[in-house]
């Protein structure tokens, strides 16, 4: 048997803890009748497990006969983009044939029988999703890793037009937590506000000590061990998952370091890249402390005032680093961070 397990991100893995009561929110919304909202937002910090999400959604919306799903890069042309992928879906595009809609290569234009010649993209997508909700057909788009940038501006506001048409169209979007907070706090986007934002917190626990217990046919504790090295993130599951399939002989203690290193690699350089020096002052503070720690205790060994402090840690909040569930205390989400940290701070004052 192959490692069931990945490092890949992007890519459904065939080992993966699913959530079910978020996924099928979403699943269950769009499915009805009477939607209760025809948009979504997933967010998370990197290895989250939002493309796994919304790529099972994807798919299971995609295996019925009714749905159309259309998968867009946020770097490109969106509107351009989902002409040309509409027109060059197999199942579909007939349908478009028979209604005498014509697409040019590349989406940049379309002649319709009776009708002016137009090179709008919006307009296009108005025809085509016009003919698809004649013969019953929804369309799902997806947008991992949203940004905002001025093709998603600009597709947003299209997107709402075709809304306020009632024409058959749903929207999933994924993106870090600064990334979505950034889209739906623009100014010009405000339907966007009114999207329902899913947060993906950490995974079960359980449930992940329960399929290492399985795999790996070994004790409970062990395997609670294990799920309790992860602290429910998703990729670090996966990470060392991966890292003791491949080395059944070895120790669990004695993989750490390797884990460590992917989890370096993979992510928390990035993440440590995109903090400015006091994000980074207030992030390494908090490692020297507790795991948990009053939150009045941090500020005060930082020598912040309340105002500033709070400005902190709501970016860090908005990062996805910080967790402050439990009332007045602050303390690290991601697995084994604080040890990352600590290392990397000695290395910056070399």
């Amino acid at each position: 048997m192959n490692n069931p397990f990945t490092l890949t991100f992007g890519a459904l893995p065939d080992q993966f803890i699913s959530r079910p009561i978020l996924f099928n929110r979403i699943f269950d919304d769009f499915a009805s009748p009477q939607p209760s909202s025809h948009s979504y937002m997933i967010t998370g910090v990197r290895g989250s497990g939002k493309t796994v999400m919304l790529t099972e959604i994807s798919e299971s919306l995609r295996a019925r006969a009714d749905w159309i799903t259309v998968e867009l890069n946020p770097e490109l042309d969106l509107l351009d983009s989902l002409a040309a992928k509409l027109y060059n879906i197999e199942k579909i595009r007939p349908l478009f044939v028979k209604a005498k809609l014509n697409l040019s290569i590349g989406g940049s234009g379309a002649v319709f029988e009776n009708d002016v010649p137009s090179i709008t993209s919006e307009v296009i997508i108005e025809k085509m999703l016009g003919v698809l909700a004649e013969h019953g057909k929804r369309l799902l788009i997806t947008v991992d890793e949203a940004v905002k940038n001025e093709y998603v501006k600009r597709f947003a506001h299209s997107y709402q037009i075709f809304l306020r048409q009632n024409l058959p169209v749903y929207l999933v979007m994924t993106g870090l937590y600064e990334n979505i907070y950034d889209l739906q706090n623009e100014k010009t986007l405000t339907f966007l506000y009114r999207v329902p934002r899913i947060v993906l917190e950490p995974l079960n626990t359980t449930a992940i000590a329960n399929t290492y217990a399985e795999l790996f046919c070994i004790q409970a504790d062990e395997a609670a061990k294990m799920a309790k090295l992860t602290k429910g993130y998703p990729f670090a599951f996966q990470v060392l998952g991966y890292l003791r399939w491949e080395n059944k002989k070895k120790s669990l203690d004695s993989i750490i370091p390797e884990y460590d290193h992917y989890l370096s690699d993979y992510i928390y350089e990035k993440i440590w890249h995109d903090l400015n020096d006091t994000d980074r002052r207030v992030v390494l503070e908090l490692s020297a402390l507790e795991e948990y720690v009053k939150i009045q205790t941090l500020r005060e060994s930082l020598n912040m005032t309340s105002s500033l402090f709070s400005t902190y840690r709501e970016k860090l909040i908005r990062k996805g680093l910080v967790d402050v569930s439990r009332y007045g205390y602050i303390g690290l989400i991601l697995p084994r961070f604080r040890e990352f940290v600590i290392a990397r701070s000695e290395i910056d004052s070399l």
